[in-house]
Parts: structure tokens; sequence; C-alpha cells
């Protein structure tokens, strides 16, 4: 079993070292610092209960954030994060240590000052992706019963996102517009069909869903079959609800500057005649 070197301890959390296989290191753990100077040793097998920062940028960025981060937040922090790794599958992305510790210092600053966070996508966020909207309930039920900060209930969907593009290696930003994409679409939904969706239902849930797939089917470029003989069939029968799918589709096109399969109007049209079926 190979050691690491310690290079500097950073603060009580915090320590770079040099590790065999990946040159300088972050290594992050709670109160793994403590006690230890420059030139100890640390064996690997300690490692692998840390989070190790391999990539440069993420090193630097993570440095940055240290002057402003108090020590008991940041263990805070570390056991959200290794909470979240326990309860995913697959490696996160280090870009996480960065992101969420950047985002819930700069929300626990504001609402230690009172001011409110309002989140325009939380319903969607919850439909979107459920299984990281719980984690991120659990993460806010333990950044108040170690830190005694109480997040509102919109900070879940903004810490879901992160936790979502963590676990599938995809740019927040990108999270950020498939989300925002939805939204939109479900707007233009309900004025242009002139109802109100119940957001709690499962009806919403299956439309929100398959808008997602149908976003990803697009992102990737997935040909989806047309049934020719419905096409024609749902033009006619439902003209309302296949020009209504046409607008999404646009939409769609012009947001992620990809083309769209026409099937894809197909099965969005039978969706929305479903839903207004239900609703009317």
């Amino acid at each position: 079993m190979s050691n690491l070197v310690i290079n500097k301890v950073l603060n009580n959390n915090v320590i770079i070292a040099d590790h065999p296989d990946h040159g300088e290191v972050v290594l992050i753990g709670k109160g793994i610092g403590f006690n230890r100077k420059q030139n100890d040793l640390l064996e690997e097998t300690t490692a692998e209960k840390l989070f190790v920062l391999r990539n440069e940028k993420e090193q630097k960025n993570y440095i940055k954030l240290l002057p402003y981060l108090e020590d008991d937040l940041q263990r805070v922090i570390i056991s959200a994060i290794e909470l979240i790794k326990n309860k995913t599958v697959g490696e996160l992305n280090e870009h996480i240590h960065v992101a969420l510790t950047d985002h819930l210092m700069f929300t626990i600053s504001r609402v230690s000052q009172g001011m409110e966070i309002r989140n325009p996508f939380l319903i969607e966020t919850k439909a979107l992706y459920p299984k990281e909207y719980g984690l991120a309930k659990e993460v806010i039920a333990l950044l108040s019963e170690k830190s005694q900060v109480d997040l509102p209930e919109g900070e879940a969907g903004f810490i879901a996102l992160h936790i979502h593009s963590a676990v599938t290696n995809k740019e927040l930003s990108e999270v950020n517009q498939h989300s925002q994409l939805v939204t939109k679409l479900v707007q233009m939904i309900e004025e242009q069909l002139g109802i109100s969706i119940d957001k709690d239902s499962i009806d919403y849930m299956r439309l929100v869903r398959h808008l997602r797939f149908a976003i990803e089917r697009v992102k990737n470029g997935e040909k989806v079959e047309e049934p020719e003989k419905i096409t024609s069939l749902l033009k006619e029968e439902y003209p309302l609800c296949y020009n209504l799918s046409w607008k999404l589709i646009k939409v769609m096109q012009q947001t992620l500057k990809k083309p769209v399969f026409d099937a894809e109007a197909v099965y969005i049209t039978m969706h929305l005649q479903r839903l207004q079926k239900k609703i009317k």
C-alpha cells in the first residue's frame, strides 16, 4: 500500500498531497488536516474515505473558496456530499465540491440576511428529477440539524439540479436549460389549450417526463419511428393538439439548436389530447 505525502495543510478539512498515481491532489475530509504537518505520510486507505480532487481547475476553484468558508459549515457540506455519494450510483463529478459549496455559502448568507429565495422552476424540477429532489430534501434536513440553518423548499430544487448535474456528468447550465425549457413548454400548453394543469397530478408528471425524454432524444439525435397511419388520423381528429405539438417542437428546435424528428409530434399530440380530455 503506497502512501501520500502531505505538501500543505490548508485547514482542518483540506490538505494538498502528492498522490502516487495522480500527482498533486487536494484531499477533502472532515478533520483530515487536524494535527498534521508538511511531509507527514498519509496512508492511501485514508484517502478512500476522502474526496480527492484531481482536476487542476477544480482544485484551484475550491481553494479560492476556503478563505470565505467557515470550518463548521465546510464540515456540514462535506457530510452533505458524502450523503449524496452514498445514495447515488456511479462516480460524482468532482465539480460538485466547488459548485455546491459555493452555492450553499451564497444561499446561507442570503437567508441569514433575511432575503427571500424564490425558485420559479421548483415544480418542474420536482417532477423531472424526483430522486435527486428527495436527496436534496435530506441535504436540507442535514443542514438544519447540524448548522441550525433552515432553507426554504425552493432551495431543494436548486440542490437537486446540482446533484443531477454531478451524477449525470452534465454541465449545470445544460441541466438548467432543460428544466427552463420544460417550464416554457408547459406554460405554452396551458395557454394554448386554455387549461390549468394540476402540478401534483400524475398527468403532469407524465407530461413533464415525456417532454424531458423528448429533449434527451433530440440532444442525442435519437430517431423515433413514425407511425404513418396515426399521423394522418391525429391531424384530422385533433388538429388543435397536433398544431400545438408542432409549435412546441419549434421551440425545442430553437432552444436546443438541433432538428426534431416528425414522430415526436405524434407522441406529444397523444399526450396533449389525453390531458385535454381529462381536464375539460
